[in-house]
Parts: structure tokens; C-alpha cells; sequence
């Protein structure tokens, strides 16, 4: 199964960017891959079991479900239901704290197509496209932390 994984260093706290991560209204102004994201089920905020409606800018769309949540470590989410080429289709993302204000962030899909004949080709594909996003994210994550008010703004509304 194939796994893609990046990771940068980012000038803010751990919790502070675990929350900038998984707040939705945040989320659509940094996050380049994605053009919306809906809890479903009446679920207001992130938690073990609670599905998520993503559609990204590509068009392509699917329901997740958090199957971890460990703030501020650690958030992982499986695919549901979505694209019909995909067998299996995850997401985690990490938060090692090296220090006060300062953290590794690790963002990993891992994915498998579902057709066996065209697995390799399939996979290869999928593998450039998602290599680019997950870096192209962790770079939206990077610039709303550092160099734009995205997180200043959610710290205030979280103190408020």
C-alpha cells in the first residue's frame, strides 16, 4: 500500500496548530487542497467516530471518519465512502512539539486503488498528485502560522 509523507518545522505551539489543523472555518482559508468540509450527523466539532463531508478543489469528494484523535499529538481519518477507484484511503497528521513555540508537523496519506490489473499505474499516478498536496499543505499550514493573522485570529477566538 502506498504511503506519502511529508514534514516541516513550524515557529508555533503545538496545541495552537493541532487546533489550526482541525478548525473548519480555519482550515478553508489556508488549506489549498480543499474547497469545503462539513461534520455530519449533527456532530459540531472533531472526535473519534464523527464523519466529515471533504470535497476538494480537484472535484474529487468522500466522507471521512476520525478513527483517532489525540490532542494535541495526533488526528487520523479513513475514507468511508468517496472516490470508487480507491480501495482504502487515510490521512494523519502530527504535531511533535520541539520546543514552547515550536513544532514538527507531519502530514502521511496512505491510499490503495482498487483495481489489482492497474495498481501500479494507478498508484503511481496517485502517489505524484498526492506528494505534491500533501507538501503544497503543509506549506498553507506553514504561511497561516507564521506569516498571515489565520492563527492569531483563531487564538482569539478561542480566548474569547
Amino acid at each position: 500500500m502506498p504511503v506519502i509523507e511529508s514534514s516541516t518545522e513550524i515557529a508555533a505551539g503545538q496545541a495552537d496548530l493541532f487546533d489550526l489543523a482541525q478548525d473548519y472555518g480555519s482550515r478553508l482559508e489556508w488549506d489549498p487542497f480543499l474547497k469545503s468540509m462539513r461534520f455530519q450527523g449533527g456532530a459540531e466539532e472533531a472526535a473519534v467516530g464523527v464523519r466529515v463531508r471533504v470535497r476538494a478543489k480537484n472535484g474529487l469528494a468522500m466522507e471521512v471518519v476520525y478513527v483517532a484523535l489525540d490532542r494535541p499529538r495526533s488526528v487520523a481519518m479513513k475514507m468511508v465512502d468517496g472516490p470508487r477507484f480507491f480501495e482504502h484511503f487515510a490521512g494523519t497528521w502530527r504535531f511533535d512539539a520541539l520546543g514552547s513555540a515550536r513544532t514538527r508537523v507531519t502530514f502521511k496519506y496512505s491510499f490503495e486503488t482498487r483495481w489489482r490489473w492497474l495498481r501500479r499505474p494507478l498508484n503511481s499516478i496517485v502517489d505524484r498528485v498526492f506528494a505534491r498536496d500533501v507538501a503544497r499543505r503543509l506549506e498553507g499550514l506553514k504561511r497561516a502560522a507564521e506569516d498571515t493573522d489565520v492563527l492569531e485570529r483563531l487564538l482569539t477566538r478561542r480566548s474569547g
